[in-house]
């Protein structure tokens, strides 16, 4: 069995700056540190996160970083950029040791794919929202819609 868990960013700021460049907002920054203070009492570690390369998502990464010990990272511009094949393609190449994997994203697609993954009408993940995952699989090749059971939303 694996474990997907799917993180939308935190709160983030319209400032002057580009899209790809917005930080989050002290809110935002506030309620990942509680996030990752309630992950603390259930998931202890993650074996692998991908990330979005964008500034708010990196900040997210790293706020919940000082909650969860995460074994490796690999950050990529096609999260950012991506659509619901190129995320499903980044899961799908998942090397097979890793039973446990944290997805760091954005909306839409971070919704998209929590729905196509878990066969649920559409939830609409807000900012620093979490949802939780276990994949009745051995392969991460064999992720697809409705592979996933939603365990639990944090926020």
């Amino acid at each position: 069995m694996k474990q997907l868990i799917l993180l939308r960013h935190g709160e983030a700021s319209f400032s002057g700056e580009s899209d790809f460049q917005r930080q989050l907002t002290k809110k935002g920054r506030d309620a990942i540190s509680r996030l990752g203070k309630t992950l603390e009492g259930k998931l202890k570690s993650v074996d692998l996160m991908y990330c979005s390369t964008a500034t708010r998502t990196r900040e997210t990464a790293e706020l919940l970083g000082n909650h969860l010990a995460i074994e490796d990272t690999f950050f990529t511009k096609d999260i950012y950029d991506g659509d619901l094949k190129k995320l499903i393609s980044l899961l799908e190449n998942t090397t097979n040791t890793v039973t446990s994997c944290l997805l760091v994203g954005h909306n839409p697609t971070i919704s998209l794919l929590l729905s196509h993954i878990s066969g649920e009408n559409y939830i609409g993940m807000q900012p620093g929202m979490m949802a939780i995952l276990d994949l009745e699989l051995s392969d991460w090749q064999m992720i697809g819609f409705g592979t996933g059971i939603l365990k639990e939303i944090l926020q």
